[in-house]
């Protein structure tokens, strides 16, 4: 016989199996909403970018014033940009889109001296040079590279990667996968390893100029950088040239014009800028103008090369055109001289600036010559319209020359994508990190996704009250009064 089995256990059975099914046509209807995951994003190595930072503006002063009377010097391709920062360059490091983490180490440096004693050498004697910017888990750490004597001990103190400074990234979203990556203006605040490397001069927590930087990305899969150009071609000649026959069709001359002149153009009385075209290159600190053809007699020390590249100065009062640049070496001396046009007048092949230059000798299929101290001539005078005089210093001057195929140009600093340039092109698009309101956290999700998720814990409710319901339907059943007794 079979056991009894009441007809409400049928009805608890077909609401059950009413609920499942609801619950089965819900997530048919959901699920499609929901964005599908995101591939695993390709690990990104960087490659090129820069980083400018004033360390601290008011101790710039304190070097160059009249307590200190002091200077600083740039190393490593180092450079200036206004508003008392210095530039960083050639980033190399790592980046994870998906978490936002990111590491860049930057090339260059800036010493620092003052307080000169009697004997020549500095009371204060500060390098600090490769910063390196580390970002995890909503946290930015600034390390160097940094040598320092300590203050009124004079121990000097070399140390490796320093942490220096603490990023206040608040709110920044590094997150995305984008080039390039970019952040502006962080805060920074001096560490306690980095007062101590800072030779005494400030305290932990002491406030620091603000951080930016920005970093070219790439996957691992992807092109390696641009090489530098070379010579090329068969045989023992550079392309198109024949070193025994002393000519050569691929070489580089390098010159940042004038340091101060520099920042004086992106200063505040200029307010100007400068302009690349026909090929020119920015280093940073120098302007490269590349594809130099010419001749050089090895024996007599000779040379001249024409470039290509247009350099453009404008400003305030300012106009100054630099193209055709030349270089010609003889009896040890070089010149370097361009197509100068001023204020709408154009003076041809001006000599602007001369320089030491030994006998020129290849080694390894490379003429080179390496920040030769160069200055200005009575023409170079006339056109930077009586700003500076003759025999001012002006920057070094660098040359190189290909004349064999193996022979490789020396790398050009590599200051990556100008990201406000991306932004303007509409190619930043979603690439570049974003300062959120003080405090406020990256959002984890998108707004659709938090509406299905609601629905979705709502209608798991719903299922678990289905279920329950026939337990407490009979819990009712047992411990509900009986009838009152019949009269």
């Amino acid at each position: 016989m079979l056991p009894f089995r009441p007809a409400g256990g049928r009805t608890h059975g077909r609401a059950r199996v009413l609920a499942a099914a609801f619950l089965a046509a819900l997530l048919g209807t959901l699920l499609p909403a929901l964005p599908a995951a995101p591939a695993q994003a390709a690990a990104r190595t960087v490659a090129g970018g820069r980083l400018d930072w004033g360390i601290k503006s008011s101790f710039q002063s304190y070097v160059t014033g009249p307590i200190a009377q002091g200077s600083w010097t740039l190393n490593g391709g180092a450079a200036t940009v206004g508003d008392s920062r210095f530039r960083f360059h050639s980033a190399t490091g790592g980046y994870d889109p998906d978490t936002g983490a990111l590491t860049a180490g930057f090339s260059g440096g800036v010493h620092f001296t003052g307080h000169r004693k009697p004997d020549g050498s500095y009371e204060m004697d500060l390098t600090i040079s490769r910063p390196r910017v580390t970002v995890a888990d909503g946290r930015g750490t600034l390390f160097a590279d940094m040598t320092s004597k300590e203050k009124g001990t004079g121990r000097v103190t070399t140390a490796s990667r320093v942490p220096l400074a603490t990023l206040e990234l608040g709110g920044v979203d590094t997150r995305g996968g984008g080039t390039p990556i970019a952040l502006t203006d962080v805060p920074a605040k001096l560490t306690a390893q980095g007062a101590r490397a800072f030779a005494g001069y400030y305290t932990e927590g002491t406030q620091l100029d603000p951080v930016s930087l920005s970093a070219d990305v790439r996957t691992d899969a992807g092109p390696g950088p641009e090489a530098t150009p070379s010579g090329g071609g068969d045989g023992d000649s550079a392309e198109g040239g024949d070193a025994r026959r002393g000519t050569f069709t691929e070489a580089a001359v390098d010159w940042g014009v004038r340091r101060t002149f520099r920042e004086y153009v992106t200063g505040t009385l200029a307010h100007g800028k400068w302009q690349l075209s026909d090929g020119a290159q920015d280093g940073g600190a120098l302007f490269r103008f590349p594809h130099g053809k010419g001749a050089y007699d090895a024996e007599k020390g000779t040379l001249n090369a024409d470039f290509t590249g247009k350099l453009h100065f404008t400003g305030k009062n300012l106009d100054l055109t630099l193209t055709a640049v030349s270089v010609t070496v003889q009896d040890g001396r070089g010149t370097l001289a361009a197509d100068v046009t001023h204020d709408g007048t154009t003076t041809e092949g001006a000599p602007l600036a001369t320089f030491e230059a030994k006998r020129l000798t290849p080694e390894k299929g490379l003429i080179k010559l390496t920040e030769a101290p160069a200055r200005l001539t009575a023409d170079g005078a006339k056109a930077f319209g009586g700003l500076y005089r003759e025999g001012t210093d002006m920057d070094p001057v660098s040359l190189a020359v290909a004349v064999d195929k193996k022979a490789t140009l020396p790398a050009l600093p590599d200051l990556g994508t100008d990201p406000k340039a991306a932004a303007a092109d509409g190619k930043a698009d979603g690439k570049q990190a974003k300062q959120a309101a003080p405090g406020q956290a990256a959002p984890a999700s998108s707004g659709s996704t938090r509406t299905v998720v609601v629905l979705l814990v709502a209608a798991g409710v719903l299922l678990v009250a289905v279920a329950a319901f026939p337990v407490l339907r009979a819990r009712r059943r047992r411990t509900a009064p009986s009838a009152p007794p019949q009269d």
